[in-house]
């Protein structure tokens, strides 16, 4: 062993103090230094109010983002107590903004119920902002204290009088941390709608003072999780008019439900705990599962729709169409999963189940035209997964008698280990003939795609797999759809969607999207699902060229050329105009592309994007098309 090894004794360990730690690792607090870390900044604030509301003291929340991309949000809470800390010698609101986990909701009665529980805090916060102002008014006084970076400028003092009482946070996220400071009005929309659903008639403005008109929303809901219901099913023609409601409340918690069927193919049921989107389920979420599916049955049976011989419906049948809201209220909420949003509080599951059971039985008895409706609508849709087994099943037969069970178009790659591998989904047998040339064969497989695949938003299951590019890419991914789905299967850890740079490309990159959304969601949550960015210009000078990615970037090439240099501008409309050097040049080489990766941040934005733009109805989509048309980057006309 070399006599010139690395000392490592006490002095080699460091101590990181107060906010130091948080500013050191801030991944580790708010996941990321991206757009989700950065918002997530918000939503922690605005969790502290929510908070209050939950408690019974807030009843307005007041967001606004300023246009130096600060946030204040204000509410009208009981403010953050001002007295003393006698252990640590400096006021509370101190204490809260600069020591990690310190607030009401750790033992004690400050809260009964909160949210912000699961999340990290207004220090963390306080932390990561190059600038933070607090106003408290409490205790008849407007109390004010002012950081730099987590640190205090001066002690809290009181700066005026009050009646009234609350909290106003003002910050500015440090630049020195984060990778961007612009807020995306629709992302903190999304999320304040929704919150504002979840605890009715809490009243949530958002303002954005970085237009030249300001932007201002406001969200309140009387009906609170029935609006959200309705919400969902705004643009799909409903089975029975009015969501059906119940609440209760026990020892446990107490739970909301509300739910709604329509006529599509698509179910969108949403479980909350403590005002928190669990997306990966949990017991509240199996809990209303078993009971839907055991009430419907016994219904149908009791009635005679379904008779002797007649196979029980299976869940999914019964959720076809099903919009609902599941949401749960506990002291002390317990949260599992791969990203920690699996509720685990085991007496939640039989709190819902019990009184979903009660609620849906009693609901079906005293309305029985629509509850034949929803019996008869699940029972069409236990015959269309029949059919749509026997199709898979006869593709599986006739796939054994040919040479192998993989698509004939898909060019597979050579290594088997599905973490190193991706496959192309190309738009188009030109295109996917340069990419088959131009990839590297070891980990890079191709599926070509002819044209418009089916839009699945408006197609059930047995139609959709009857489409050949439909088949080609559930046999190529390997996991199956629908009950036999499992991630596990999955023969590429990268799908990535490649389609021209026009709005036929666009569109044909939104089928497929929507194809993965309704039949392998789990394949984007996993983060397995891309875009590629071809480029839209290729620029030349003499023997030399450049490409640009977007306008933005066209320009700057083009400032950067020494002035009268002639050069050659070449607008890209297809991938087939690409000879396979530039397609792999730029597009597919792993060490030069750019991937935009598929995720789902919130289940309701997407639900109503895909709903919006790919269901049945015009006007969603008129409307949409109005609202981002400043949005649009490039236009073919």
């Amino acid at each position: 062993m070399s006599a010139q090894t690395n000392s490592y004794s006490g002095k080699d360990i460091q101590v990181l103090e107060g906010l130091e730690a948080v500013r050191k690792r801030p991944g580790m607090y708010i996941g990321s230094t991206g757009p989700k870390g950065l918002h997530h900044l918000v939503y922690e604030v605005v969790d502290n109010a929510v908070d209050e509301a939950l408690a019974g003291y807030c009843t307005a929340v007041e967001v606004v983002i300023h246009a130096d991309d600060s946030i204040s949000v204000t509410d009208n809470g009981r403010g953050i107590p001002v007295e003393k800390n006698v252990k640590l010698k400096k006021s509370t609101v101190e204490v809260v903004l600069t020591i990690l986990h310190a607030g009401g909701k750790f033992g004690g009665e400050g809260y009964k119920v909160s949210g912000g529980l699961h999340g990290v805090g207004v220090s963390v916060v306080n932390a990561l902002s190059k600038e933070l102002r607090v106003e408290v008014k409490r205790e008849g006084s407007i109390w004010m204290q002012e950081y730099e970076r987590g640190k205090p400028k001066a002690p809290l003092a009181a700066i005026g009088k009050s009646k009234s009482t609350g909290v106003k946070i003002t910050f500015l996220p440090d630049d020195e941390i984060f990778e961007t400071s612009a807020f995306d009005y629709d992302t903190l929309a999304t999320r304040f709608r929704e919150t504002a659903f979840l605890n009715k008639n809490l009243k949530i403005t958002l303002t954005d003072e970085r237009e030249l008109e300001p932007r201002v929303e406001e969200f309140k809901y009387a009906g609170g999780i029935v609006d959200f219901v309705k919400y969902i099913n705004e643009n799909k023609e409903t089975i029975h008019s009015k969501p059906i409601y119940f609440e209760a409340e026990g020892p446990e918690g107490s739970v909301e439900v509300s739910l709604q069927w329509n006529m599509g193919y698509s179910d969108s049921v949403l479980a909350f705990a403590n005002n928190i989107n669990t997306h990966e389920g949990g017991t509240h979420l199996d809990g209303f599962k078993n009971a839907l599916t055991r009430t419907i049955n016994d219904y149908a049976r009791r009635q005679g729709i379904l008779k002797e011989k007649d196979d029980n419906l299976s869940g999914e049948d019964i959720r076809e169409g099903l919009a609902a809201i599941i949401s749960v209220k506990l002291r002390d909420p317990q949260f599992e999963g791969q990203t920690k949003t699996k509720l685990g509080n085991t007496e939640m599951r039989g709190l819902v189940q019990s009184i979903v059971t009660q609620g849906l039985a009693e609901y079906l008895e005293e309305h029985p035209k629509p509850a034949r409706l929803i019996v008869t609508k699940s029972a069409q849709a236990a015959k269309a997964r029949a059919a749509a087994r026997k199709a898979r099943e006869l593709t599986r037969r006739k796939g054994l008698l040919e040479s192998s069970t993989l698509p004939g178009k898909l060019a597979d790659c050579s290594i088997r280990e599905a973490a190193l591998t991706e496959v192309y989904l190309v738009e188009g047998d030109s295109a996917g003939g340069s990419a088959k040339q131009a990839r590297d064969r070891s980990f890079q497989a191709i599926l070509p795609l002819r044209g418009k695949i089916l839009n699945v938003e408006r197609a059930g299951l047995s139609r959709a797999l009857s489409s050949e590019e439909i088949q080609a890419m559930i046999t190529a991914i390997g996991t199956n759809i629908g009950e036999e789905f499992d991630i596990e299967q999955a023969r590429y850890h990268k799908a990535i969607i490649m389609t021209d740079a026009d709005v036929d490309g666009a569109h044909i990159r939104c089928l497929i999207l929507t194809f993965f959304y309704r039949f392998m969601p789990e394949m984007i949550e996993r983060g397995y699902i891309y875009i590629a960015q071809p480029p839209l210009f290729k620029i030349t000078m003499g023997k030399k060229h450049e490409y640009a990615y977007n306008d933005k970037q066209l320009q700057m090439a083009l400032a950067r050329l020494p002035e009268g240099t002639k050069y050659s501008l070449q607008r890209y409309k297809g991938l087939g105009e690409m000879n396979p050097e530039q397609l792999w040049e730029t597009t597919m080489d792993p060490s030069k592309r750019t991937l935009l990766q598929v995720t789902i941040d919130d289940a309701l934005a997407a639900e109503k994007a895909f709903t919006d733009l790919m269901g049945d109805q015009v006007e969603p989509r008129k409307e949409f098309i109005q609202r981002h048309a400043k949005d649009v980057r490039f236009l073919d006309i």
